[in-house]
């Protein structure tokens, strides 16, 4: 009688579908659906809406197939695959992800979106003047003036501390208010370090 070793009634009984590899013996693994990774989100100011040039991620959890990372171009609309361009400027990301849905419907029964809001660059602020350093600011959560000029570097030696200058434009109409950088130093007329709006621009002479 021929004497098998166990080592070749091993391999036998497993070409033979006897003994379960180990792989098939463990748990199955919980792996993300291949382009469903949640996207990282923007810290987003109370009331934000969605401006040109932020960027978005739309996911469309039932077609991966019309999800996409888009940015808002400068007319306010997103390209998203399959659909038509789609107004984003002005709405929150909540409210456009109810637009694709309703625009993705004749494509998707009860398509379930999600837009995410991955990069801010819509909310900017402007300084200029006798500051260290002029230019461009972008608002990621809300600023006074105070903030905004030590953002900016701090006011230079001959800046006019009492005369500086936050120009907004509301409704097409030009506002204009004082800042006297002292006086808020000092807790005086705390009122005049406002919260800044998009578009406003802080002038320093």
């Amino acid at each position: 009688m021929k004497i098998l070793s166990i080592r070749t009634v091993c391999v036998v009984a497993l070409c033979s579908g006897l003994v379960t590899p180990l792989a098939a013996q463990q748990p199955p693994q919980s792996r993300p659906a291949s382009g469903t990774a949640k996207p990282v989100a923007a810290t987003l100011p109370p009331s934000f809406v969605i401006g040109v040039s932020d960027v978005l991620s739309v996911t469309f959890w039932r077609d991966p197939r019309m999800s996409a990372d888009v940015v808002v171009r400068p007319d306010g609309m997103i390209s998203v695959p399959l659909l038509n361009d789609v107004r984003a400027a002005g709405n929150t990301p909540e409210q456009l992800a109810v637009v694709l849905a309703g625009a993705a419907a004749k494509y998707i029964t009860d398509a379930d979106v999600t837009v995410v809001v991955k990069e801010i660059h819509s909310r900017k602020v402007y300084v200029l003047g006798n500051v260290g350093t002029p230019g461009m600011v972008v608002l990621t959560g809300d600023m006074n003036v105070l903030q905004l000029i030590a953002v900016a570097g701090g006011l230079l030696e001959y800046a006019d501390k009492g005369n500086i200058t936050i120009i907004r434009t509301e409704n097409g109409q030009e506002k204009r208010f004082k800042f006297n950088y002292n006086d808020v130093l000092d807790g005086k007329n705390i009122k005049q370090n406002i919260l800044l709006q998009p578009g406003d621009t802080v002038v320093v002479r």
